[in-house]
């Protein structure tokens, strides 16, 4: 085969190697970005003058919906917690029951866990300025739920122990699809190296000439005589 043809062969392979490798690579890649908060419900300062019934947070990618992980909670300008339940995770929205109490500022803080395993923590504010005589909550001393693991010492290294064991769950199959596209793919050129066509051999009437195909010589043919 000629050295031309054995070039253009293995940067074919080298070719599709690179794609293959971004196949692999490139679906996995949103996997390992922080989510972003996009939304949020109230507005950051903004103002309502209606219950709102719930606050929640919207992400610019799914959160992963883990165990204990997820908080969210709503204070007062009296310090004191209006949320109702439990936060709900449903894809990329966080939200949680609230019912408000006395007018004036309030703050939403959370945490929520990423697409890649990693905790965002934050929080915004709104106010609240109800109508003269509408009905307001008393609130609570202390959260109702969630809230109180984002409070307690430890809980935001639990959470990132097993977000970090999901983070590293995508990415060790990321590394094992890897691995094995460059296995077979360089099984296949080292095939191709040790199996493609050698140099054919000198033809014999370029091959130099040997004692047997000179014929007799001089001193045999006087024997002869």
């Amino acid at each position: 085969m000629a050295p031309a043809t054995v070039r253009r062969a293995a940067a074919g392979a080298a070719s599709a190697l690179a794609l293959a490798l971004l196949a692999v690579a490139g679906p996995a890649a949103p996997a390992f970005a922080h989510n972003t908060v996009i939304d949020e419900g109230p507005a950051a300062e903004s103002t309502v003058a209606d219950q709102p019934g719930e606050v929640w947070i919207e992400t610019n990618d799914v959160l992963l919906d883990l165990d204990g992980a997820t908080a969210m909670d709503v204070v007062g300008p009296d310090g004191r917690h209006y949320a109702t339940a439990c936060p709900v995770v449903d894809g990329p929205i966080a939200s949680v029951a609230a019912e408000l109490g006395p007018a004036g500022e309030y703050t939403v803080a959370y945490r929520v866990v990423s697409a890649d395993g990693h905790p965002i923590t934050g929080d915004h504010t709104f106010t609240w300025q109800p109508a003269d005589g509408a009905a307001v909550a008393e609130g609570a001393a202390e959260p109702v739920c969630g809230a109180a693991a984002a409070e307690e010492p430890g809980a935001d290294a639990d959470a990132g122990d097993e977000s970090t064991d999901a983070a590293a769950s995508v990415g060790g199959d990321v590394v094992w699809i890897a691995a094995a596209v460059v296995a077979v793919l360089g099984a296949g050129v080292a095939a191709f190296l040790l199996t493609r066509r050698r140099p054919a051999p000198a033809h014999p009437a370029d091959a130099p000439a040997t004692d047997a195909d000179a014929g007799p010589r001089a001193g045999d043919a006087s024997d002869d005589r």
